[in-house]
């Protein structure tokens, strides 16, 4: 299977974050190491409309066969047409056919090789159109509500209000990290459909960085598992 990392030079939130430097290493570096460690993956191809980009993905091992048009790079492109873009320009180029691939967004530096494994084996055991990562969520979504302009706020949700947490159902979401997608549902302009499934994934290795809040915690995790590592 090979894995795409879209990574466009743009970022309004942390600017020039899919190359910071996180502990000595930029921060796109860590997505592609994974992924040239997993057994599952053939090839990691990045997406970016970046030159800087596309040369520190070179020196890490990933391919860069073209280089993402500007209509595909600004803030109000879709995730969906950059990865449809992707796969067939490569099958075009390389007269090949893609049946499935794999999204690892450079933006989730904490995810590892066996989690990416897992997740393809996933898809494959379960015939599935899409496994997307999802981690858990801690507070019951029931909680959740809409705040005004007043600041007043307004619920979402009118069941279990005045239930306890331990009376909930749980719940999951997104956590940005792994997209395993067959041709045909992404063709479709779809990302879920009733065979998809979830991985699910601790909160140590789902920190989404959007954030300069976002960069310090997946530092924290990340000297923790170094600490970890030197302790073994």
């Amino acid at each position: 299977m090979i894995a795409i990392i879209p990574a466009r030079g743009g970022s309004k939130g942390l600017p020039r974050k899919n190359i910071k430097c996180l502990l000595g290493k930029p921060l796109i570096a860590y997505t592609i190491e994974e992924a040239l460690k997993s057994k599952s993956i053939s090839r990691v191809i990045i997406s970016t409309d970046d030159l800087e980009i596309a040369e520190i993905s070179k020196k890490y091992g990933a391919e860069v066969p073209f280089m993402r048009p500007e209509y595909l790079s600004s803030d109000i492109s879709k995730a969906i047409d950059t990865y449809i873009y992707t796969i067939q320009e490569i099958e075009e180029q390389e007269q090949i056919n893609i049946n499935e691939f794999i999204v690892l967004l450079p933006t989730s530096p904490l995810r590892e090789c066996h989690d990416i494994d897992a997740a393809c084996g996933l898809f494959y055991n379960k015939h599935a159109d899409s496994v997307i990562s999802y981690t858990k969520e801690h507070h019951p979504i029931s909680w959740h509500k809409f705040v005004n302009d007043d600041g007043k706020f307004e619920d979402i949700f009118q069941d279990n209000l005045l239930k306890n947490r331990q009376e909930l159902k749980e719940s999951f979401f997104p956590n940005g990290s792994i997209y395993v997608f067959s041709k045909k549902i992404i063709l479709e302009g779809r990302y879920y459909s009733d065979n998809s499934y979830s991985y699910i994934m601790p909160k140590e290795r789902s920190v989404d960085i959007d954030t300069y809040e976002d960069f310090e915690l997946a530092e924290f995790y990340l000297k923790m598992k170094n600490e970890k590592q030197a302790h073994l």
